[in-house]
């Protein structure tokens, strides 16, 4: 008896020594992204990693559910149906890259109200109850201009095109082209399209403007519209100018052949769709009773010149250069 005594006390203090790693168990935790829109590579790839990711993620017991809706149409009424659908159906946290930073707040206020936890990417809302998760994409659309006053140190006429129109990515990266124009004044916009992010979109919309346009030097994107933009201006037969791509495949595989054809020169930048994944792990993080900073910011993914071989490589036919991310990773951003 004395023996056993003095293992249990061995025990006891054995296990005293060890440090305590507070945790709530996620395994019946039911998390669902709401997605706004589907129609560019972007956003299929974006459902794609989460898919793949939250599949797994349910597979080995982490959650119970990880379910992906997205709305028929880019509407922030019609997104903020799907919230209040999603609180009825019992979730236990909400993923949402939302149609508008301000239109949804009162239904992810309502989420919060009823214990949900909201994470939002992308296009983030600014609801205070919800967490967001987003790259610079100010900096990410004066670091173009930067890159054509280097090239360009006379500047020129730009064409920028837009993303969706209302929504947080697209005001973001416009502030930011104007903020390097304003740095830059020798540069002048020339004229303005929306691409909605999608080749199709773009190609059409600057299609349709370059007649009205002077000599274009270099065209400022947001992503999605790269390819587009040089088959409009190929169509027309006007000069190819200096076109900011965004990490598509089939850019990328266009700035190959001009590049292997006549050394064109150019960048790439985009968000790394798998950004999905990341908010989808701080998501469980929350749920999992961790403490996380409302605001996380991701660096974007750039391709420049140099690394566009190594970029195109690693990048799936059709798709867009990506980044995927493990809980482990989720839980290193949440440290920075």
């Amino acid at each position: 008896m004395a023996i056993k005594k003095m293992l249990v006390a061995s025990v006891t203090l054995a296990c005293a020594a060890l440090p305590m790693v507070a945790q709530a168990d996620t395994s019946a935790k039911k998390i669902a992204l709401s997605n706004n829109y589907a129609g560019n590579s972007w956003r299929q790839a974006m459902l794609t990693s989460w898919d793949k990711i939250t599949k797994e993620a349910v597979s080995k017991g982490t959650v119970a559910a990880a379910d992906a809706f997205t709305t028929a149409e880019n509407q922030a009424t019609e997104q903020a149906a799907q919230i209040q659908n999603l609180i009825l159906q019992g979730y236990d946290a909400i993923v949402i890259n939302a149609a508008s930073p301000t239109a949804l707040n009162g239904a992810v206020k309502e989420a919060c109200d009823a214990g949900i936890t909201v994470v939002s990417f992308d296009g983030v809302v600014t609801e205070p109850c919800a967490w967001r998760i987003a790259v610079d994409f100010k900096s990410m659309g004066e670091s173009q201009v930067d890159f054509l006053a280097k090239k360009y140190p006379n500047g020129g006429n730009l064409l920028e095109i837009r993303g969706l129109a209302g929504v947080f990515v697209d005001d973001e990266i416009h502030a930011g082209i104007q903020a390097g124009i304003a740095k830059h004044p020798n540069f002048k916009i020339a004229g303005t399209v929306n691409g909605d992010w999608a080749q199709d979109v773009a190609q059409r919309a600057v299609a349709g403007i370059l007649p009205s346009l002077p000599e274009i030097t270099a065209v400022v994107t947001q992503g999605g519209d790269g390819y587009g933009a040089a088959q409009a201006f190929a169509a027309a037969k006007r000069p190819t100018p200096t076109i900011v791509m965004g990490n598509r495949e089939d850019e990328l595989v266009w700035w190959k052949q001009q590049k292997d054809a006549s050394g064109y020169e150019t960048m790439s930048v985009s968000i790394a769709p798998g950004v999905s994944t990341l908010a989808f792990w701080v998501a469980q993080q929350i749920l999992d009773g961790k403490d996380v900073k409302k605001d996380l910011v991701v660096p974007v993914l750039r391709i420049d010149q140099a690394n566009l071989e190594d970029g195109l490589a690693k990048t799936e036919k059709g798709g867009v250069s990506n980044i995927e991310y493990s809980q482990e990773d989720a839980q290193k951003v949440i440290a920075q």
